[in-house]
């Protein structure tokens, strides 16, 4: 797998480099030091006039609108807390989404806050995940992210993932080369066995099973509490998952159905093996044949787990109650 490296030898401090691919943590203690870290940044593509864009949970978006004062106009704003809320859909639905808007001239340059206190433990895997995929996603185009990480409210572990994920740590003229990149190690850490639900139904099928197969997902998500309009896209979910099992898993699989933490889970579990790291998280045209199974997956669902290896894939859509 290729990911981005820093070189075998480089100055302690030497500021980001002036073009090609960056992926910088700031690692912040408080809410000034978090827009006095940010606001460099931002001015710097300002200054330049290259696309700029901000998606972090709303009470900092609030912050750093406040002090950009009417240079705001020229910032793309978004909710990380909404259209991030599913880790898996940040790289394709809002940086590939905004960096294809903008091809340029000149380096794109997003703040995007993924990982924030308020992450569930259920969600921070997923995080840590999209984290450690941003590199294989972007490389070798002319793009600069900064990933903000609050060190008063997050765990240590999770700063550890934040230097293993990011290239570099800060933005100014003091940014550094982490030297404990290790994006490989994160993604490792997260393709583990998932935690067993306490109670499932659960339904073999083929390909001939597969309308009885959406009939019983939506049957038993709405006994769960899900909504009609969520159930209509748990099934959409459903399909596409069971078609991937049926195209790519060996022509069978598993399903199950449970509550869990306030959400309404479905599993697809088969005996196919998902080598692409960035399988979901690639932007599909609508008029493209295939590939859009697990994208429309992130789309749908509220988070997405998946557990793929040598005995078989799991993916797991979390929609809301």
């Amino acid at each position: 797998m290729s990911q981005q490296k820093p070189p075998a030898a480089a100055p302690e401090f030497s500021g980001l480099p002036p073009d090609g691919f960056v992926h910088a943590a700031l690692i912040y203690q408080d809410a000034d030091a978090y827009v006095a870290g940010v606001l460099p940044f931002l001015r710097a593509g300002l200054r330049d006039g290259t696309p700029v864009a901000v998606a972090v949970p709303g009470p900092r978006l609030g912050a750093l609108r406040d002090a950009l004062g009417a240079e705001g106009a020229r910032v793309t704003w978004m909710d990380m807390a909404d259209v991030g809320r599913n880790p898996g859909w940040i790289i394709p639905g809002v940086l590939r989404a905004f960096t294809d808007r903008h091809p340029g001239p000149g380096r794109a340059r997003i703040v995007a806050e993924a990982v924030w206190p308020g992450r569930s433990a259920l969600e921070y895997p997923a995080c840590a995940q999209h984290e450690a995929l941003v590199g294989l996603a972007f490389e070798g185009r002319d793009i600069a992210l900064l990933c903000p990480f609050d060190a008063a409210g997050l765990a240590p572990s999770a700063l550890d993932d934040a230097r293993a994920t990011h290239g570099w740590l800060g933005a100014g003229a003091d940014a550094r080369r982490s030297g404990g990149f290790a994006p490989e190690r994160v993604l490792a850490d997260c393709n583990t066995a998932l935690p067993e639900p306490a109670d499932a139904a659960s339904l073999d099928f083929d390909r001939d099973a597969l309308p009885a197969l959406r009939r019983f997902a939506c049957e038993h998500a709405a006994a769960l509490g899900l909504g009609r309009r969520r159930v209509g896209e748990l099934e959409l979910a459903v399909n596409e998952m069971a078609a991937n099992s049926v195209v790519h898993g060996g022509g069978r699989g598993r399903l199950r159905v449970w509550a869990e933490d306030g959400y309404v889970v479905c599993e697809i579990a088969d005996a196919g093996r998902i080598r692409d790291p960035l399988a979901g998280r690639r932007p599909v045209a609508m008029s493209t044949d295939g590939g859009r199974g697990l994208l429309m997956v992130h789309h749908l669902a509220d988070l997405v787990r998946v557990r793929s290896g040598p005995e078989g894939t799991a993916v797991r859509a979390y929609l809301r109650a």
